[in-house]
């Protein structure tokens, strides 16, 4: 438990040095571009078939019970406020925590382990901004497109399996889907990727600056990071979705 506390008071202390826009930092464009692949294009497809099973599963539980009450034009609607609001900020979270939080802490938990840290420090480089600077700005870049695939996806796999066994018209689905997305809505769910992007690159990274014990303290940290980064994401989407969204407000009431 001490050492959780202490864990997360580092994570405050390196958010603030990444927010920091007084700070001297210096980003390293190839380490940058490196954390972009893997934090970007190593994530994609991962993330739009997942996204698009997830969808059609979620569809085909939806859409039935809507016919059943001859409530058609409400589908696109409802599943479109789903995925927009929680499924698909969520979704993509938990893909990036198990693909990237996972990859970041286990390269930065090696380095320690291997005493590479220790030599940035003689060399006189700091590795905050080595090591969590590109990591920190790749997530930050990378997180809101990979949603933004995400929201599409969703989109156009539940209209297709809406018309395969539904025979509702795409023209149809998607004509009541724009009329009724609330652009505040994606505002807000932005606000919440941000926050996640935030969350899971300081947990991951910091989880691996404070690894120890070998090759057995990799694995310890790895699995700690990811653990922690996902209880994070369901915790603070839970206040952020009671704070950003109309909380005792149906979604009829927008639509």
């Amino acid at each position: 438990m001490i050492e959780f506390f202490s864990r997360t008071r580092l994570c405050l202390t390196v958010l603030f040095h990444m927010l920091n826009i007084v700070s001297n930092k210096v980003l390293d464009y190839r380490n940058f571009l490196y954390c972009i692949q893997n934090a970007g294009f190593d994530v994609l497809l991962i993330n739009i078939i997942t996204s698009f099973f997830i969808s059609l599963v979620l569809s085909l539980q939806i859409v039935k019970e809507f016919l059943y009450l001859d409530a058609a034009h409400l589908v696109s609607s409802i599943l479109a406020l789903s995925f927009i609001r929680e499924l698909s900020p969520v979704l993509t979270a938990i893909i990036i925590i198990g693909k990237v939080g996972s990859l970041f802490t286990s390269e930065i938990g090696t380095m320690v382990v291997t005493e590479q840290i220790d030599a940035l420090f003689i060399l006189g480089i700091n590795p905050v901004y080595y090591l969590i600077y590109p990591r920190f700005l790749a997530l930050i870049v990378m997180f809101p497109l990979l949603n933004l695939f995400s929201l599409l996806t969703s989109f156009f796999s539940s209209a297709f399996i809406c018309f395969v066994l539904y025979n509702i018209s795409p023209d149809f689905f998607f004509l009541n889907l724009f009329y009724s997305t609330i652009y505040s809505d994606l505002f807000k769910s932005l606000i919440k990727v941000f926050i996640f992007a935030f969350g899971v690159s300081i947990i991951s990274c910091v989880w691996g600056i404070k690894t120890s014990g070998g090759s057995k303290g990799v694995g310890n940290s790895t699995t700690s990071s990811v653990v922690t980064s996902l209880l994070f994401v369901f915790i603070s989407n839970f206040f952020l979705s009671y704070v950003l969204f109309d909380n005792f407000l149906s979604v009829f009431s927008v639509i």
